[in-house]
């Protein structure tokens, strides 16, 4: 993870100013209404904020965290509250507090082998009838690209990965990416409830 954790020390101001106003309103789309009213939302690895900001607006209550400093300074900001310093596995929450976790374009950086542990653990933050939200690229590598560590997921991996974690698969679908010039890639999204 420290690659690329250095890849959004370096990249920090590029990265927000390239996400933080891409139209992602699909995936609210499918989120949103699952999650009650005013509800409880932890964002987990929010990069921009952009997401965060989004639900604030919305009049849901927000806990947001990212792993990078500069990223966190930069979101904080652009929330006007403050965002958690945090990876995923030292990310500690109220069990059972959290009515949505929203994990978009995020959990993606965790290698493989870490991938049961993580989603074990930010469960337990999920009341039992939340939801949790999560994306990856599509496919099946688990690479360094461009400065950064990805773990790619399909259908099947994330079954595999799910399996021992006390979560299940309520609906994938596919996705182009909305950034301009990136609709070649493909998003695996999938919205997980607790088992």
């Amino acid at each position: 993870m420290n690659i690329t954790n250095h890849y959004y020390t370096e990249h920090a101001q590029d990265f927000f100013d390239s996400t933080v106003g891409v139209n992602v309103q699909k995936l609210y789309e499918q989120f949103v209404p699952r999650v009650k009213v005013q509800g409880k939302i932890l964002d987990a690895g929010c990069g921009s904020g952009r997401d965060s900001k989004h639900f604030l607006d919305l009049g849901y209550q927000v806990c947001a965290f990212d792993a990078n400093e500069s990223l966190v300074s930069l979101a904080s900001e652009h929330l006007g509250q403050s965002v958690i310093l945090a990876t995923f596995d030292t990310f500690e929450g109220e069990p059972n507090s959290f009515d949505g976790i929203w994990a978009c374009a995020s959990l993606l950086h965790v290698e493989a082998e870490s991938l049961p542990s993580v989603f074990v653990h930010l469960s337990k933050l999920l009341k039992a009838d939340g939801v949790f939200y999560c994306s990856f690229k599509y496919g099946e590598s688990a690479l360094v690209r461009n400065g950064r560590y990805f773990t790619d997921m399909n259908e099947d991996k994330l079954k595999e990965v799910l399996s021992q974690t006390g979560l299940s698969i309520d609906n994938t679908w596919k996705t182009s990416d909305a950034r301009p010039g990136r609709e070649s890639e493909k998003w695996l999204n999938a919205i997980l409830i607790k088992a």
